[in-house]
């Protein structure tokens, strides 16, 4: 895979709910050859049939996992709509750079056969079938359940697990079979996060704080490792090496990362291994800003570890050679809620001088903050947007619902470390025809370091 081709083209949801602007979300192509006539150019949008889906993340019908099959292609995109419980199956195989709909699996079919909405991750297995995560039940409470799609004529066969323990909020997953495992996170209560984010959910436990971890093979919930009260863990991923019994998970709203681990004694334990200070402020919704730590992601060489931190603004690179202790290598601020000039003041900071300048690129100053990352199969092309959800877009974040969010590229140095902004790129979302719009998780045809997971 680190020798595959260069990416030309990436796949991007682009959401309008929450923006006041009554049109259907879009899948958008963007052409990222450098030597294309329409590079950094949206080549096609393909709108959803609906309003106000909120498209979030994506995943494939097949992956890594199904190819010792030759008939399995990644030919179908996965688009999981996280408000409206749609599933929508994207037929990217006919032509890649205009795809069109396939199918549309209505909520009302996760509702009966698995009582569960608001779906979020989607990975493909080894039998073909594809696996979906979801954040709640159908009246909105928080209920950690999976839904399972055939992977040839995707109807809903109903939840993969089995048993009646299932946690009580639901998000992220990563499935590693050679050890039995499959371990999921959790965000929070989806009639409690739809509007926007109130502090006080948190004590009222409405917020998650534990990775789950599950049987594999039995599809059962086996135990939960409780990474703290307010911690907020989202984005889980193992090392690629799937011999490898450990991974990272990146936690909103505590800001650290932890590393989780196959024990001695065959159970799985975390520990933290990063941590991002929150820093003290005035003209905030809270005395203290953590740096909301969103997306994460690990280079297929498992050599470097990435996140953004949405609030603050930056995007970090650490060496992960020795996994209990990253080093810091690559920072580079996009934006974020401290910049001067702006209306926080930071007051105390336990890692900065000054507060960073505004983030501007081709005369544009970029509002929100780095939230979504996608890396090269190479490990030289880190790709940013500034979208978190259009319910927490809209209150931490105005000017981006305005304006429309970005896509950005940083160059990344592969041998000692290090990340440089690429002046010459810039997808302006703000720029569509139909007005500005929030673009979220980037894919690219063929898989990437987020979607594959190796057996």
């Amino acid at each position: 895979a680190l020798q595959g081709p260069r990416e030309e083209i990436v796949y991007l949801p682009c959401i309008y709910r929450n923006t006041g602007i009554e049109k259907p979300d879009y899948l958008a192509t963007v052409d990222v050859n450098p030597k294309s006539p329409h590079y950094c150019q949206v080549i096609h949008r393909l709108p959803m049939p609906n309003l106000k889906d909120e498209l979030h993340h994506s995943g494939w019908n097949a992956c890594s996992s199904c190819f010792g099959d030759a008939t399995k292609k990644r030919n179908r995109l996965i688009l999981p709509s996280l408000i409206s419980s749609r599933i929508y199956v994207v037929d990217v195989g006919t032509d890649l750079r205009a795809p069109k709909i396939h199918k549309v699996v209505e909520p009302v079919e996760l509702f009966w056969k698995g009582n569960v909405a608001n779906p979020h991750t989607s990975h493909c297995l080894g039998s073909g079938d594809i696996l979906i995560s979801c954040l709640g039940d159908p009246s909105g409470n928080g209920k950690g359940g999976f839904i399972l799609l055939d992977g040839e004529t995707f109807e809903v066969k109903g939840n993969w697990e089995n048993g009646e323990k299932v946690p009580l909020l639901g998000y992220d997953f990563w499935y590693q079979p050679r050890h039995n495992v499959l371990m999921s996170t959790e965000w929070g209560a989806p009639k409690v996060l739809a509007d926007g984010f109130n502090p006080a959910d948190v004590a009222r436990g409405h917020y998650g704080r534990r990775i789950n971890v599950w049987d594999w093979s039995t599809h059962t919930y086996i135990q939960a490792v409780d990474l703290g009260q307010g911690s907020v863990p989202l984005e889980i991923r193992f090392l690629h090496n799937p011999d490898a019994a450990e991974g990272f998970v990146g936690c909103a709203l505590s800001g650290a990362v932890h590393r989780f681990y196959k024990t001695e004694k065959g159970d799985w334990a975390a520990e933290k291994v990063i941590e991002v200070p929150s820093k003290k402020v005035q003209g905030w919704l809270l005395p203290d800003m953590p740096g909301l730590i969103t997306d994460i992601l690990i280079s297929l060489d498992d050599r470097f570890l990435y996140f953004s931190n949405w609030l603050h603004g930056d995007i970090r690179q650490y060496d992960i050679s020795n996994t209990r202790q990253p080093k810091l290598v690559g920072q580079v601020f996009l934006g974020g809620s401290i910049t001067k000039g702006g209306p926080v003041t930071v007051v105390e900071d336990k890692e900065l001088q000054c507060q960073p300048e505004p983030f501007v690129i081709k005369g544009k100053r970029v509002p929100g903050g780095p939230q979504m990352i996608q890396l090269s199969l190479d490990g030289k092309r880190l790709y940013v947007t500034s979208s978190l959800y259009s319910g927490w877009d809209k209150q931490f974040y105005p000017d981006l619902v305005k304006e429309g969010s970005v896509m950005l590229q940083i160059d990344v140095d592969t041998e000692r470390g290090g990340l440089k902004v690429n002046k010459n790129f810039l997808v302006d979302f703000g720029k569509e025809p139909d007005g500005p719009v929030l673009a979220h998780e980037i894919r690219y045809p063929g898989g990437d370091c987020t979607s594959d997971i190796w057996m």
